[in-house]
């Protein structure tokens, strides 16, 4: 399983690689919404959590799956700008005003991405535009509360002024948390940027690449890269360019931009924190057994981001919903899954804690 894409005519002119406050930020949300994914970053969450205004942190959860569940590709418009060559702003509000950019329904399908009620890889019809795609799309925010109901209902409805909540909120975010964050953290992602393009100069893609991560690899004779990770997924640069982004904040998460029509972009994390404690003996036997089967692993995949109810992964997996019931009886026997109701929805999510227990080469693997 993995990402590929495919740069057959790709000029090396048109590979950069440079930092997105707009990434970051969204990097940032979600290592404050989801700790558990990023140990090493604790305390600063921590910290900044403890000082946020309780309005601030309320439309914080108002539309969290735009970057708890999943990094939601509004975080690099610049990928979506016609002519896929476009870059990332020096600044966060360059950032937003190419968000601008995008039409409405490149901004409602990238913000409904978390329903999985669109195509990715290839061309769609836009819930904005199909009365039967709008309806699973809301269907499935309905699985997952009426928050995030309300909201999805809200984006439909009137694009405009979500885009304009967005705009307002990160600049809420900047002022609040990020620009101090921001101020750090630009000096690494410059330096490391810097450092890639010289590889890129002077040793080629291939030790670039390399350099970005070891599950990054390139295939010169098929003009191709593929990334390796437990998911299926395919892009090309055409006529466009190829962007990598780096992220202080990002660790363990390496993510592939591979939406149709959008400029491909890797998003890797530059540095990682310090591996976390082995499990005792009996729990890492017990599971690691339950975590043998192909199938289970590609589970926890998706309960890794977001939670699920059985009915949806028998549909993502193409199998039947016993089927996938046995397998997460054996998540659950071994304290690896949790399940909780909500309305007439029983929903399954992954125990990130005690994954990250299992060792950081498992952890690191599930979630980029």
């Amino acid at each position: 399983m993995s990402v590929r894409i495919d740069i057959t005519g790709l000029r090396p002119e048109r590979i950069t690689v440079v930092p997105s406050p707009l990434a970051e930020l969204g990097m940032a949300l979600h290592a404050l919404s989801e700790p558990g994914h990023h140990p090493g970053l604790q305390g600063w969450a921590t910290g900044v959590t403890a000082r946020l205004d309780s309005h601030l942190a309320d439309r914080m959860c108002e539309a969290d799956f735009l970057w708890r569940t999943t990094f939601s590709d509004l975080f690099m418009p610049f990928a979506g700008v016609l002519g896929r060559s476009t870059l990332p702003g020096a600044t966060l509000a360059d950032d937003l005003d190419l968000l601008d950019r995008l039409s409405d329904e490149q901004f409602v399908d990238a913000a409904l991405e978390f329903t999985c009620a669109l195509p990715y890889s290839t061309g769609g019809v836009s819930a904005l535009d199909d009365a039967e795609v709008r309806r699973r799309a809301l269907d499935l925010a309905a699985a997952r509360g009426p928050q995030q109901l309300r909201f999805s209902e809200r984006l439909l409805a009137d694009p405009p002024r979500i885009r304009d909540w967005l705009r307002q909120f990160a600049r809420d975010c900047d002022e609040a948390f990020f620009a101090e964050a921001w101020s750090r953290l630009r000096h690494q992602l410059a330096a490391d940027a810097r450092h890639k393009t010289d590889l890129l100069r002077h040793k080629g893609l291939a030790e670039a690449l390399a350099a970005v991560s070891p599950a990054v690899t390139l295939d010169e004779g098929a003009a191709r890269i593929t990334v390796d990770k437990l998911g299926d997924g395919r892009s090309a640069t055409a006529d466009g360019g190829l962007l990598l982004v780096p992220t202080s904040l990002g660790w363990p998460h390496l993510m592939v931009l591979h939406r149709y029509g959008w400029q491909p972009v890797l998003h890797y994390p530059v540095g990682s924190p310090e591996l976390a404690s082995p499990p005792s003996v009996e729990q890492l036997t017990m599971r690691m057994t339950a975590l043998s089967h192909p199938v289970r692993m590609r589970i926890c995949r998706y309960l890794a981001r977001s939670a699920y109810t059985t009915g949806e992964l028998a549909q993502v997996h193409g199998m039947t919903a016993p089927e996938i019931s046995r397998h997460l009886s054996v998540l659950k026997k071994a304290q690896l899954v949790t399940t909780r109701r909500r309305g007439r929805y029983v929903l399954h999510q992954l125990d990130v804690t005690v994954v990250a227990r299992l060792g950081s080469d498992f952890l690191e693997g599930i979630l980029r």
